[in-house]
């Protein structure tokens, strides 16, 4: 403790005469924090532009992103490599399907629920739970479409699940494969384009299906007016979130393509709606075959069931 008095002392000794020396001279406190250049912001100070970095992020931030997933990343044939994909935890999850159920006006979906952490899990089991859904609702919907009539015999119909996963699995991926080669592709024509990753985009699509899962269940009611207004408004909220996650990356391109892109993912969307519905659960009236009825002098009376 001595030495080191003696030292702070020296160091003390050797600062008052160098002030004394040249009383001018310029001392720097620690306390005192950095002066930030003014420069440095001024690309987000741009007029119009905030809501672009708010929405889409900066360039920066951007390129932390990908530091940052590359130094988790591994080789494609391991087995780490996909665990990344399902590397999310309960509550997560459950953000991100309320943030699907209840879109945000101005709020990118990519940026707010997807980008810090994409993933597989909640797409895959919202598609294997949507596939199971429509065709057990599509079948007890047709039970109680027919129910009472004499010559009905229920039988179920299995292969409405491999429809509806095909279906389902198929649009999930090959519409996101689409759209991602599309933005890469316009990507470099236009310097502006966002270009989403492909798993960002599937995460995206898969989330929005959620809200089907209790219109499939809701759709069992057999009232035609019924079922078609909760598709609409199914189809009105899961829209939304595909549109509010789509136009700003796209909206600086010629006015043509944006809009043209925008409406080709929304009338996707609504087919994929109309379809599951009118294949499933608006099932014409079956014909039934009609009874033959023996007359007690011998004739036939053939009766028709309609």
């Amino acid at each position: 403790i001595t030495c080191l008095v003696m030292y702070l002392s020296a160091e003390f000794d050797d600062a008052a005469n160098l002030l004394a020396a040249n009383p001018d001279a310029t001392t720097i406190s620690i306390d005192e924090p950095a002066e930030i250049p003014k420069n440095q912001h001024g690309r987000l100070q741009e007029p119009g532009r905030e809501e672009d970095d708010e929405l889409l992020g900066t360039d920066d931030s951007d390129k932390t992103e990908l530091l940052a997933g590359q130094k988790k990343s591994a080789p494609f044939w391991t087995f780490e490599y996909y665990q990344t994909f399902f590397d999310v935890d309960t509550y997560q999850v459950l953000d991100r399907i309320k943030g699907s159920v209840f879109p945000v006006p101005g709020k990118n979906f990519v940026r707010l629920y997807i980008r810090s952490n994409p993933d597989l899990y909640g797409p895959f089991w919202i598609c294997a739970t949507l596939v199971f859904t429509i065709a057990v609702s599509g079948n007890l919907s047709n039970f109680f479409i027919h129910l009472g009539k004499p010559t009905y015999h229920y039988v179920p119909e299995f292969r409405k699940v491999s429809i509806a996963a095909t279906t389902i699995y198929a649009y999930a991926w090959l519409v996101p494969l689409a759209l991602w080669g599309f933005l890469v592709w316009r990507n470099s024509k236009v310097m502006n384009i966002v270009s989403y990753s492909f798993l960002e985009i599937v995460c995206v699509y898969g989330y929005s299906l959620f809200i089907y899962i209790p219109t499939a269940i809701l759709w069992i009611i057999p009232q035609n007016m019924v079922r078609w207004v909760l598709m609409m408004f199914s189809l009105c909220l899961s829209g939304s979130v595909l549109v509010m996650t789509f136009w700003p990356a796209v909206r600086d391109d010629n006015r043509r393509i944006a809009l043209a892109t925008v409406g080709t993912i929304v009338l996707l969307h609504a087919l994929l709606a109309v379809g599951c519905l009118a294949y499933f659960f608006d099932a014409p009236e079956l014909d039934f075959p009609a009874s033959i009825n023996p007359d007690h002098n011998g004739t036939t009376v053939i009766i028709e069931s309609w």
